[in-house]
């Protein structure tokens, strides 16, 4: 049961921001996929998630700082906790009761608090023995983190993770997967009295060299040339999920928006968002055959004219 303040290296005082530092900081030190020929990283990996499972709960927190839990999370024992408040001889022979002087003690009151209630296991002032104790506690859950490429999260292609005892497991990823989504691997955490804990994987979605997001659509500047722009065009387009041929109108400007159905990401709702492709003209530098073409030609619209301007 040990200490997990200590286990984390942080004071007592320690904030939650500074917990969740030491935290990440142990954790991506001692990941088992960082030291697969060091079997003792995974035992202190396990540890430090267990610390950092009770200390980031405000409730179990305030109940360790109390002495009402231990290190695991389990109910502490009321006498000897922590070597100095059991029970003790008076050394002035009174009643056997040191650590309480002269005053009266009600035990009842005391384990009605601990273990709620005197219900249930006959009279006198232990009766809650016998009746409704703390339920075993479950063993500590344990905290993984996954990154995913943009495209994997789009399609939601089935992503593969090490747990911390070794073994892997294939995920399939949720609809409207996003950086920050969690997921809950029911059983994969720390075996406890009370069952065994769960894993709890937080997704990170890595940006994308030339698609970016937004919601459930996905954007991308299309480069095209001016004779595509002018004449027209069929051309490839790359999306998610594989090239597909687009048609360009003739006469197209430089920021026009073009649709994709079903090419975005997955929707929570259901079906996906649309991929919109936002046409880009791409001129030549210091083209001489360019230039020679337009000499003798001016477009006579005053194209900034609702600019005021």
């Amino acid at each position: 049961m040990a200490d997990p303040y200590s286990t984390l290296g942080v004071a007592k005082t320690a904030s939650d921001a500074e917990i969740k530092s030491a935290y990440r900081k142990l954790a991506k030190e001692l990941h088992p996929d960082k030291n697969k020929d060091n079997p003792k990283a995974s035992e202190k990996f396990s540890d430090v998630t267990k610390a950092y499972d009770l200390l980031s709960d405000k409730a179990k927190r305030a109940q360790y700082d109390r002495g009402e839990i231990d290190g695991d999370g389990n109910p502490a024992m009321l006498f000897g906790y922590g070597g100095g408040g059991g029970f003790r001889g008076d050394p002035r022979g009174q009643d056997g009761f040191g650590g309480f002087g002269n005053e009266s003690a009600d035990f009842g009151d005391i384990f009605e608090g601990l273990f709620g209630g005197r219900g249930g296991g006959g009279g006198g002032p232990f009766g809650g023995f016998g009746g409704r104790s703390a339920p075993p506690q479950k063993g500590a859950n344990v905290a993984y983190r996954l990154s995913v490429s943009f495209i994997d999260a789009a399609t939601q292609a089935p992503q593969r993770i090490t747990l911390a005892d070794g073994s892997t497991i294939d995920l399939k990823l949720p609809a409207g997967v996003e950086t920050g989504t969690q997921m809950r691997l029911a059983g994969k955490g720390q075996p406890g009295p009370g069952g065994t804990g769960d894993g709890i994987v937080t997704i990170t979605v890595k940006d994308h060299p030339f698609y970016v997001r937004e919601g459930a659509n996905i954007r991308l500047d299309l480069p095209v040339t001016l004779n595509e722009a002018v004449k027209g065009a069929k051309i490839k387009v790359p999306t998610v999920d594989g090239p597909v041929m687009l048609s360009i109108p003739a006469g197209s400007s430089s920021g026009k928006v073009m649709r994709l159905k079903g090419k975005g990401f997955s929707q929570k709702s259901g079906g996906r968002g649309d991929q919109l492709v936002r046409l880009m003209v791409d001129l030549p530098a210091d083209d001489a055959a360019l230039i020679k073409l337009l000499s003798d030609w001016t477009d006579p619209r005053d194209v900034r004219a609702e600019l005021g301007v």
